[in-house]
């Protein structure tokens, strides 16, 4: 580390402390040790989720700092949201090329934008040098026995997702071409892009679903790849019908009907909640969700067998070879 680079890793600590203060009995000792003490609450269960974020992997280079802030933190609060946990502590690690103060500032403000409405307490924190990197771990309170896991999804439940599909990859499609100053679609396009760098965990929703829904997954890598792990998880197979799929008017005002479908299918980023549900309890989780104003669609079925198909418009089912982001591929 240069000299003077130890100064900027404890403003940026101390920032995030400063704008993510919360007065919550449960951390006993937070940022400004070794090692934060923190209390789990008698008759909950700590659910605990980790990710990364690496720039030109999971968010293009150039983004606004603020943005990455929210990002980082979204998408992990999206997997506490999947497991129907209610956030309470983060931990961030970030790695910065250069010491760079204006990231710094915009960084935690993004983050600590997310962080409040949830109470969410900042409790530890590092920063080291190298390519520009985030990685942030959270944890969460559920009641015992009610977290909602990838598997126990039965033949006959009903498949459902939050919001829409498809906005977060036509978000990176736009910021891949050119901007005109004249588009007539600029709001649409800028809707997208906001859905990439700023998604909404479904926490409220999540909630909800504890006692509702059979399986739940985020979607992170796209439905397909996801749906396709609550297949695996639980043995079972999954019919969606392709017409029934949730697009919003952005996204088919910008692309025709294949493209949105593809997106929407095999695109990453959309951190909406995909849960099967007990068709006698479907009515009553439509209406639950309704309420939060999340928006809520019922897209197919769980079948005897393994893996996705999709019907289409014509009822032929659909080549769907490629599932979703593979990290690796």
């Amino acid at each position: 580390m240069k000299a003077g680079e130890p100064v900027l890793e404890f403003r940026l600590i101390e920032r995030i402390r400063e704008l993510t203060a919360q007065p919550r009995d449960d951390v006993r000792l937070g940022i400004g040790d070794d090692a934060a003490l923190l209390a789990v609450p008698a008759g909950k269960e700590l659910a605990v989720a980790i990710d990364t974020l690496v720039e030109g992997v999971h968010f293009p280079r150039g983004t606004a700092a603020a943005d990455i802030g929210w990002k980082a933190l979204a998408v992990n609060l999206s997997d506490l949201a999947a497991m129907g946990a209610s956030p309470a502590w983060a931990l961030l690690a970030l790695t910065l090329p250069t010491a760079d103060p204006a990231f710094v500032e915009g960084f935690a403000a993004g983050f600590a934008q997310l962080a409040q409405p949830h109470r969410l307490a900042l409790v530890g924190g590092d920063t080291t040098r190298g390519p520009l990197c985030i990685s942030v771990a959270v944890h969460g309170f559920v009641p015992p026995g009610k977290a909602l896991t990838r598997a126990g999804a039965s033949v006959g439940d009903a498949v459902l997702v939050t919001g829409t599909l498809g906005d977060a990859a036509a978000g990176l499609n736009a910021l891949q071409q050119p901007r005109r100053d004249d588009d007539p679609h600029a709001r649409a396009r800028d809707f997208l892009i906001a859905r990439l760098n700023r998604p909404l965990p479904r926490l409220a929703a999540g909630t909800a679903l504890r006692a509702q829904a059979s399986a739940c997954i985020d979607i992170s890598d796209g439905l397909l790849a996801d749906l396709g792990h609550i297949c695996h998880a639980s043995g079972v197979g999954a019919e969606i019908d392709a017409a029934l799929l949730p697009r919003s008017p952005a996204l088919l005002q910008l692309h025709d009907d294949a493209t949105a479908l593809h997106f929407a299918l095999s695109g990453g980023d959309d951190y909406e909640l995909c849960f099967s549900v007990p068709t006698h309890r479907l009515a009553d989780v439509q209406a639950d969700l309704a309420r939060l104003g999340c928006g809520v669609t019922r897209i197919g079925r769980i079948v005897e067998g393994s893996g996705v198909r999709v019907r289409g418009h014509d009822g032929a089912w659909l080549p769907t070879d490629r599932q979703g982001w593979e990290h690796f591929a």
